[in-house]
């Protein structure tokens, strides 16, 4: 059981405690913000924006700039987001759960394509090509980059990208030694697929009532 604790948790000896506790803190948020987000509701935005803020400095007191940058990210939209979300779209009605436009795709696929530059630029800039894991990165930042802009503009196809993302991402938060995180993206997971259902039977009962 110690070996295995140590396996798990035994990088976080030389860490400062209230980092620790900081990141088990957006952790929670973290997973709140993606209930939230399964359940359809506004609170999807304010508990990411609590999360985003604390993975910012614990991201950048930690030089992992492709990770800082995906939560600076984050918060920016989410506050979009909340816009968003909480528009009329007529005198009664918000805007409403959605499928991607071709435009949208294409806008999806452009914004892929431009964070893999960005990314590549400020890695380069700052000479982070240091390790295997900065390759991902940069493709894991352009795949949550796209699914954050979905979802704020209540997209379901924002799932999609949140699943692949969150996939990718629990061998490699282990690896760089952030355990916490990693399990908090193997619950991502889970509720993804979950909310990728939920917001699909959304859609179906209402095209059932129009």
């Amino acid at each position: 059981m110690s070996q295995l604790f140590d396996f798990l948790f035994g990088q976080y000896a030389d860490y400062n405690p209230t980092d620790v506790w900081l990141e088990i803190i957006a952790v929670i948020f973290g997973f709140l913000s993606v209930w939230y987000s399964k359940q359809n509701k506004i609170w999807v935005f304010p508990t990411g924006m609590i999360s985003t803020a604390i993975f910012v400095y614990l991201l950048l007191k930690w030089e992992l700039l492709g990770d800082m940058m995906i939560n600076g990210y984050y918060f920016i939209m989410s506050v979009y987001g909340c816009y968003i979300w909480t528009r009329k779209v007529d005198a009664t009605h918000v805007t409403p759960i959605s499928r991607t436009t071709l435009k949208e795709k294409k806008q999806s696929a452009a914004i892929f394509v431009a964070t893999l530059v960005f990314v590549y630029a400020v890695y380069t800039f700052f000479d982070k090509w240091t390790s295997w894991t900065a390759y991902v990165d940069t493709v894991t930042t352009a795949i949550f980059f796209v699914g954050m802009w979905l979802m704020a503009k209540r997209k379901i196809e924002n799932w999609i990208y949140w699943i692949i993302g969150d996939i990718i991402s629990v061998p490699l938060y282990f690896y760089k030694g952030f355990t916490f995180t990693s399990f908090q993206y193997l619950l991502f997971i889970f509720i993804a697929i979950a909310g990728y259902l939920a917001w699909k039977k959304h859609l179906h009962n209402n095209l059932l009532t129009l």
